[in-house]
């Protein structure tokens, strides 16, 4: 009688555990419709044209780019301020380079990413292998850059840059590209979702009903063929959204399918536990600075571009609009628990409501206060479904 009573307070408990993780899931995709319905009403129906569509999803590849080297960042168990100071300085060297220099636009690329990932480096030095607090290392940085960015453009705004530069944040895919790589995706999607399937029977593993899982297949099909012709109504899919989309796509594959990807969320998990299995724990979050620093190099590149210039005051403040959006996706500031989609998910929530609210002329100290009080609520959320030990 006790083993039955045992075996149904374990199935009851997975049960509410796999709810809480579905509510999680939807509830960032419930939230951004309702701000798209929202602003859509409140602006006429202007916020969801095609052209603030695709200003929207320009908007958001930065920050989306820095959250999801920042997803690895916080669920390592550490935290990075000096990500905004990064992209601006690796923006400015690329600019320096391309204008001052004349170097080719890919080897300005490159040396951007190369600068980002060696300063990354050092950070993650200091953290790893001398023990100085994220928090302190990465404030330092953040003023360490910040100097340096001023410093090496001499307080100038430096422009203008070649229009194969210009290309990486200001040109679209071409319509019918667009609609192939679309179809392309949907078509993809069924077949993983087949392949997970498939393999879940053949282990024995439990399955969800076919209606379930192929069902929110078909939502999300329809969703991204409407996205693109949306987007495709104005000058086509942007190609900053590809790279987020292509990023994303391998830090999702980092994150679940290599060791390393399990390794950061053991360390942020459980570092003593993670230790006493045999992860190098130093190594490894010497390897997430790096990847952040370069992820802040690819920012600053695409932020450069898009503005076409580089300025001592870019990439102000985006370190907090990169944490919060992971915080918005789901990312436990405690550590050992984020997605990367949740965080693409919640820098589209906050470049939505920065949209939003200045497509209806509201000041801008109102959309600091917005975005604060969304970061704290959002905090709050993730310490209430926090599981609490007894005392």
């Amino acid at each position: 009688m006790s083993n039955q009573d045992s075996v149904e307070t374990t199935k009851k408990s997975t049960s509410k555990l796999k709810f809480n993780l579905n509510m999680q899931s939807y509830t960032l995709i419930i939230a951004l419709i309702l701000i798209a319905v929202i602003f859509g009403f409140l602006t006429g129906g202007e916020f969801l044209s095609s052209r603030n569509l695709s200003n929207l999803f320009t908007q958001m590849t930065i920050i989306s780019v820095l959250a999801i080297g920042m997803t690895f960042i916080i669920v390592s168990g550490h935290i990075d301020l000096s990500v905004g100071s990064l992209a601006g300085l690796t923006g400015a060297v690329a600019a320096i380079l391309h204008v001052w220099f004349g170097w080719d636009t890919v080897w300005v690329v490159l040396s951007a990413i190369a600068v980002g990932s060696i300063l990354g480096l050092w950070q993650g030095w200091w953290v790893a292998y001398r023990a100085v607090p994220a928090f302190i290392v990465t404030l330092g940085g953040m003023l360490i850059f910040r100097g340096i960015l001023i410093g090496i453009s001499k307080g100038q705004t430096i422009a203008p840059l070649d229009p194969s530069f210009k290309l990486i944040a200001n040109s679209y895919l071409p319509f019918s590209l667009g609609y192939i790589l679309a179809f392309t995706g949907v078509a993809l999607l069924f077949v993983f979702t087949w392949r997970n399937r498939h393999k879940r029977l053949q282990m024995g593993l439990e399955l969800t009903a076919p209606v379930i899982d192929y069902g929110k297949l078909v939502i999300y099909s329809i969703a991204i063929i409407v996205l693109t012709y949306l987007l495709s109504r104005y000058y086509g899919i942007p190609i900053p959204l590809l790279i987020v989309i292509a990023l994303a796509g391998l830090f999702i594959f980092i994150s679940y399918k290599t060791s390393f990807g399990r390794y950061i969320y053991a360390i942020g998990g459980n570092p003593e536990a993670a230790a006493l299995s045999g992860i190098n724990i130093k190594r490894n979050t010497l390897a997430v600075f790096v990847t952040m620093g370069a992820l802040a190099g690819v920012a600053g590149v695409i932020l450069t571009s898009r503005l076409n210039a580089a300025t001592v005051s870019a990439g102000d403040m985006y370190e907090l609009d990169a944490i919060a959006a992971c915080v918005i996706g789901g990312t436990s500031l405690m550590g050992g628990r984020g997605n990367i989609v949740g965080a693409v998910i919640g820098a589209l929530i906050m470049a939505s409501i920065d949209n939003g609210m200045s497509m209806m002329n509201i000041q801008t100290f109102w959309q600091y206060i917005v975005k604060g009080l969304i970061l704290i609520v959002a905090v709050w959320i993730d310490i209430a479904n926090k599981p609490q030990t007894a005392i």
